[in-house]
């Protein structure tokens, strides 16, 4: 699962002001869906369905209390699931989305909340999500998600971003913090334990973080996991053959290869 926090520049991502760019971005895939009769994934979040972009925009540019003109007012999230967690979600687009919606509603949120340290929780976010089914323009199911989510509290009293640089501090002006590692490995784990999920380590955030930024002991930690999982999975797949299995083979090895004498 790739797991990314956007937000800032003077791109589509720009969030010094209003999401409305941000908000019709998203919507570019369903004008495609309507014209081939195929459904349209609204925004949503754990309160609403169906909620109109219009909705969006007003929710989140109204929910900027104290913010400064040029201080962020919203992040972006893309979550990107791989083809082998997607099926894990459902044998169909339709039982996919259903799932990947739950997952956001209920477990991306909990732990984005939980991970500012400020003893929120998802009720405390202000976010929208849209799901997405297609990328650049491809036919082939890419399913993921775009989740627009407020800088600041729902209530519009404290700030929360997923940007900042504190981690889990206690003392000083900034108390709180978002671990970014420490979020994207829950993320995976509650997407595991949810759709029983036996994920291999190289395709974990741990594994991939390890060999792009960690130092050499942690890449070899990583490699060696790697491997003995490997070494476990192609032994728990060998053909378990019993004594019986065993004496039969042994007994058609003597006949096959038993010398034939030819009468001339």
């Amino acid at each position: 699962m790739h797991v990314k926090i956007q937000g800032g520049g003077g791109g589509t991502y720009a969030n010094s002001g209003s999401c409305s760019n941000v908000a019709d971005y998203l919507e570019h895939e369903d004008v495609k869906n309507i014209t081939q009769g195929k459904e349209v994934e609204p925004f949503f979040n754990h309160r609403q369905e169906n909620v109109k972009a219009s909705e969006v925009i007003n929710s989140i540019d109204k929910n900027k209390a104290k913010l400064c003109q040029d201080e962020s007012k919203f992040f972006v999230i893309t979550i990107s699931p791989s083809s082998e967690e997607l099926k894990k979600m459902g044998n169909t687009p339709a039982e996919q989305s259903a799932a990947f919606k739950n997952y956001i509603k209920n477990d991306f949120s909990q732990q984005y909340a939980e991970n500012f340290n400020k003893d929120l929780s998802k009720d405390d976010l202000m976010y929208y999500a849209k799901i997405h089914t297609e990328r650049n323009g491809k036919n082939e199911n890419d399913m993921h998600a775009h989740i627009i989510v407020s800088r600041k509290t729902e209530d519009n009293k404290i700030k929360i971003s997923p940007q900042t640089n504190h981690k889990g501090t206690s003392k000083g002006t900034v108390q709180g913090g978002f671990d970014r590692t420490a979020f994207f490995k829950k993320m995976e784990q509650s997407f595991d334990q949810k759709f029983s999920y036996e994920r291999n380590i190289k395709e974990s955030f741990e594994y991939k973080n390890a060999i792009k930024n960690g130092s050499f002991a942690q890449q070899k930690e990583q490699i060696l996991k790697a491997a003995t999982q490997e070494s476990q999975l192609k032994q728990s797949q060998a053909p378990n053959i019993s004594q019986e299995q065993k004496a039969s083979l042994e007994q058609k090895k003597i006949i096959v290869n038993k010398p034939h004498h030819h009468s001339r």
